[in-house]
């Protein structure tokens, strides 16, 4: 039997050629991003301005909103290039991810969400970083530092929060309320749509493998680091 090896698709004009099920994959990843990126700058990163304590703290925290609106403007444009409607990109139209239903009222909150948050976000943008379909490939390598950078704001401000007994405590009590949302991000282990992003080299890795991946890289953060605890979450052992 000959080896099954995925399409190397180059361009957005090259998709046309590529059968059906690897376009459907590419574009619900595409919509995927586009919306979730817009959300989450809606509801996290913009009113965040206003809960950060310090003119510094204001500064970064808009090139923050500024960076993750621009997420949705690539993927956007990604899409269009794609023919996907524009009204498909939009949260308007479709549910977002449950991790940004967490409601946002405090700096200390913010902070914890770029810690964690950005972190599982990293890890799902390294995994397109070898995406058979370039145009994607290219998008994650463009967004890959831009993504570290958030990672590391938040790290170097709940540091900071966790400077004082009060901080520490604020910061905790967010990890506990905002981390139980986030293995969820990964998908489902065993999933079927993830053998077929895998069998066509969309992705890399299985949900399981990056879950996993993630909770070890969270707990270093978390307990090693910052010194605080990370909540135990039923079935993520």
């Amino acid at each position: 039997m000959t080896e099954f090896t995925p399409p190397q698709v180059a361009t957005p004009d090259d998709m046309k050629n590529q059968p059906e099920e690897f376009q459907d994959l590419v574009r619900k990843i595409v919509v995927s991003h586009a919306i979730n990126e817009l959300y989450g700058a809606q509801v996290f990163d913009e009113p965040a301005i206003a809960y950060a304590p310090t003119p510094y703290a204001k500064w970064l925290t808009c090139r923050v909103a500024m960076e993750e609106y621009g997420h949705h403007v690539r993927f956007k444009e990604l899409g269009d290039q794609l023919g996907i409607p524009s009204e498909q990109m939009t949260p308007a139209n479709h549910k977002p991810l449950s991790i940004f239903e967490f409601p946002l009222k405090t700096w200390e909150e913010f902070c914890v969400i770029k810690l964690l948050a950005d972190l599982a976000e990293i890890l799902q943008v390294e995994d397109l970083l070898q995406c058979t379909f370039h145009p994607l490939r290219n998008l994650a390598r463009m967004t890959m530092p831009e993504e570290r950078f958030h990672a590391q704001f938040g790290r170097d401000f709940c540091v900071e929060l966790c400077r004082t007994p009060e901080g520490r405590a604020k910061v905790q009590d967010a990890i506990n309320r905002y981390f139980p949302l986030l293995p969820a991000f990964f998908g489902a282990s065993g999933s079927r749509n993830n053998a077929t992003f895998r069998r066509l080299g969309i992705k890399q890795r299985r949900n399981e493998e990056m879950r996993a991946d993630y909770l070890e890289r969270a707990r270093v953060l978390v307990e090693d680091e910052l010194k605080l605890t990370l909540p135990e979450i039923a079935g993520t052992a």
